[in-house]
């Protein structure tokens, strides 16, 4: 196939040898099959801002630290240099959060380098030769759905324990490898403590693969695993191997209405693009 633009420099600096075939395409990037060397791996490559459809770019970058003031000044004028900066910190937000995800103990896939709009990154399979299911392409029995769903829920509070929370996660977001679930797609992940919506979108990234795996075995319906990790989290009391109950006592007092019409809004989106991402949009 024709080498896109973007690994072209990384086939000329010996880091991509052949680009093997497209793996697919999403909102914010498009993913490219390559093999360097004797491997395959995935080459992401970032789509430009003005042909990207994520939404909400600011509710997520809310939090992010800059260390550069002479970027952050940028970013703040919004001068074409400003939103070029802004870009390359959306884009290094999913290489940073591989790298230190991979490191709390949460499988992701390993990370070879981020080379101008382009991650190189491990090529999840299923055992098989092949490459790995995502979780809305695959069917499971209740016992697996509640031992791959409890697997789910450390992996998102070893994410919190890091800081982070991943803002999008569904079952189209998680691949099935032959050992259990692989969480993708980290460009839109939020700072746990730094931005307002981080306890907002915990509740519906947790409401989300929680409803997958419930089709299978309906009592993780019940269980509310995000509020029982938030708690902790308020508290300063996380711990990687913290285990989880799913269970937690709701406060009596008025609700926070801000929050609530927050999470409806939210859930409002999240279906729209569900449908979407259903019809292959």
């Amino acid at each position: 196939m024709k080498v896109p633009k973007r690994i072209q420099p990384l086939i000329e600096d010996g880091l991509v040898d052949q680009v093997l075939g497209s793996l697919m395409s999403g909102k914010e990037a498009q993913v490219f099959l390559v093999r360097c060397g004797d491997e395959v791996r995935c080459a992401k490559v970032y789509k430009d801002v003005a042909k990207r459809s994520f939404k909400n770019a600011v509710q997520y970058q809310e939090g992010r630290k800059i260390r550069n003031s002479r970027r952050q000044r940028a970013i703040d004028k919004r001068s074409k240099f400003g939103r070029d900066q802004q870009e390359d910190v959306w884009q290094r937000a999913e290489v940073d959060a591989l790298i230190k995800l991979s490191q709390a103990g949460v499988r992701v896939p390993q990370s070879y380098g981020f080379f101008d709009g382009v991650l190189l990154m491990e090529l999840i399979g299923d055992g098989e030769g092949g490459v790995a299911p995502r979780l809305n392409d695959i069917t499971m029995s209740a016992e697996q759905a509640v031992r791959e769903h409890a697997v789910m829920m450390t992996y998102v509070l070893r994410m919190l324990c890091a800081g982070l929370v991943h803002g999008d996660l569904s079952e189209f977001n998680v691949l099935q490898e032959e050992s259990g679930p692989v969480i993708i797609d980290f460009p839109q992940v939020i700072n746990a403590s730094g931005n307002n919506n981080a306890k907002t979108m915990l509740q519906r990234d947790v409401r989300n693969i929680t409803q997958y795996y419930a089709q299978y075995a309906p009592e993780l319906a019940e269980t509310h695993y995000a509020e029982e990790m938030w708690e902790l989290h308020e508290k300063s009391e996380l711990d990687p191997d913290f285990k989880l109950t799913g269970r937690f006592k709701f406060s009596t007092k008025s609700a926070d209405v801000k929050s609530v019409i927050t999470m409806i809004d939210l859930a409002y989106e999240d279906e729209l693009d569900r449908q979407n991402r259903s019809d292959g949009g």
